[in-house]
């Protein structure tokens, strides 16, 4: 089915028209015969399990590859953009998952960098954080835009490349994931200014894999399965069991399986912690064995903070750490991984992950000990040890692979099974689906169950409240860097938890 576009009284076909796109890799085809219209103030989602094509569909589109076969036209003339400073000067930009900010310059810099802004030939740095501070004020982020952007969170750190992109004035734009990192009260901040755009004739092309919000946000909805066009429906009113078989060819039955009760045993008991920056204080809590406790709150709470500080990542100011009743001094990650506390972190590429490295080395980083107890670390043994986690997670690659070439899902499995290596007493996971498909997220919430189940102590921090409400046995709300409450399961729900969260 294809959907009609705009067309003026010259006959010229105003939007962005795609017509038999493909896309092959060293003969590998990721892209086959796709035809795509977006009309002028429209959002059109597209949606897609990892590897079904949609970021190479956004690259082609935003001149960062060209297409094997097909044509493109943009308002009714030949586009084919040779790079992605073409596409930005035609009016179509790309807001990418994974972000593209330069670390050590400000927000400000960052916001307007390829277009620096310049008066009497010099470079307007006053009006660069005028014009950027009122951006990212507007959609939630009240911190200088003086201030470096590597000292920002990851979700702080998106709101920033959504407000780049805003900069360019786009006529066009794609947003890959732009909410992964953002809670609620962020997301609708985004969607009122998706929602402005929208009304000045501004199109979006919107790739998420949080169904829940394609009805809030969406027009139309088109559904790439195995790089080809699958499905395309005329409206965003889709019942989600609906997209989630178009998407991953299957029904999908439950999202989130059933756990079972958690054991009277502590295991993990937090008292009284408070950070060395200020960014949580004086919190609170226990975690029983065999038992999933979410932590919620919207983006600045202070939840990774607390997680990173638990497993030694960042340092603690005060406060009390117990396992299993005796008392831990946790000075670093190392300290925290010998005790039985492992931290699979937010930003798995950044953090939980080196590229570079194959599957097995990612495995045995971090487990040298179990690998090399000789003290020898043979290619062999490294194999060996990553054929195992493989098999036991259901990675999809081989033990030689390069991490880099994994979908977000088998990136995230590779971290889990690289600390699930050590039978740990507690596993901390801070947005363990951020990016992932539908489908390789049933499967991480079947891994975080199995688990509590082996008698883990599990901590889920997430920006996803069906993800949290959906794993946890009880869910503890952080605003303002101090816990609010812990909900058990009958008192759980969305309503309860953006209470205490804005409180």
């Amino acid at each position: 089915m294809t959907t009609a576009a705009t067309t003026t009284g010259d006959g010229r076909t105003d939007g962005l028209v795609l017509r038999g796109i493909g896309k092959s890799f060293v003969g590998i085809t990721v892209l086959q015969d796709v035809d795509l219209e977006v009309r002028p103030g429209e959002v059109v989602a597209v949606l897609g399990e990892n590897g079904a094509g949609k970021s190479t569909l956004s690259s082609i589109i935003a001149g960062i590859i060209p297409p094997s076969t097909g044509t493109m036209t943009w308002n009714g003339r030949p586009y084919a953009p040779g790079q992605p400073k073409d596409a930005l000067h035609a009016g179509i930009g790309l807001i990418h998952q994974e972000m593209r900010l330069l670390p050590q310059l400000s927000i400000a810099e960052n916001v307007f960098v390829g277009h620096l802004l310049t008066r009497n030939g010099r470079i307007d740095r006053a009006e660069m954080n005028r014009r950027t501070q009122e951006q990212i004020e507007r959609l939630g982020l009240h911190v200088p835009a003086t201030r470096k952007v590597g000292t920002l969170r990851v979700a702080a750190q998106q709101q920033v490349e959504i407000a780049k992109a805003l900069t360019w004035n786009s006529r066009l734009m794609i947003l890959d994931e732009p909410t992964a990192a953002l809670g609620g009260e962020e997301t609708e901040r985004l969607f009122e200014q998706v929602r402005k755009l929208k009304a000045d004739g501004v199109s979006f092309i919107y790739i998420s894999h949080r169904l829940d919000e394609i009805a809030q946000i969406a027009d139309r909805i088109v559904v790439l399965r195995d790089g080809q066009l699958v499905a395309q429906h005329p409206t965003a009113r889709v019942p989600v069991p609906t997209l989630v078989e178009n998407m991953v060819g299957r029904s999908v039955d439950r999202m989130f399986p059933e756990h079972r009760p958690a054991q009277e045993r502590v295991a993990l008991e937090v008292e009284n912690l408070t950070s060395a920056d200020g960014s949580f204080e004086d919190v609170s809590f226990k975690v029983h064995a065999g038992e999933i406790v979410g932590i919620a709150g919207i983006v600045g709470a202070g939840r990774t903070e607390l997680v990173r500080a638990i497993a030694g990542a960042d340092p603690l100011q005060s406060g009390t750490i117990r396992l299993e009743g005796r008392v831990l001094n946790i000075r670093n990650p190392r300290d925290a991984i010998d005790a039985g506390i492992v931290l699979v972190p937010e930003d798995r590429k950044g953090q939980g992950l080196v590229l570079e490295s194959s599957i097995a080395e990612n495995m045995a980083i971090g487990n040298l000990d179990l690998v090399a107890a000789d003290g020898w670390v043979l290619p062999g043994k490294i194999r060996r040890f990553a054929v195992d986690l493989i098999a036991r997670m259901g990675v999809k690659g081989a033990p030689a692979q390069d991490a880099r070439h994994l979908s977000g899902g088998n990136q995230q499995k590779v971290v889990i099974a690289k600390w699930l290596a050590r039978s740990p007493k507690v596993f901390i996971l801070d947005e363990p689906t951020r990016g992932i498909d539908v489908g390789a997220r049933a499967m991480i919430y079947d891994v975080i169950v199995e688990l509590a189940r082996a008698g883990m102590a599990v901590v889920v921090v997430s920006s996803d409240l069906d993800e949290v409400l959906g794993l946890s046995h009880r869910v503890m709300v952080l605003a303002r860097g101090r816990a609010q409450g812990m909900l058990g399961q009958g008192q759980a729900s969305r309503h309860s938890i953006m209470e205490l969260a804005t409180a």
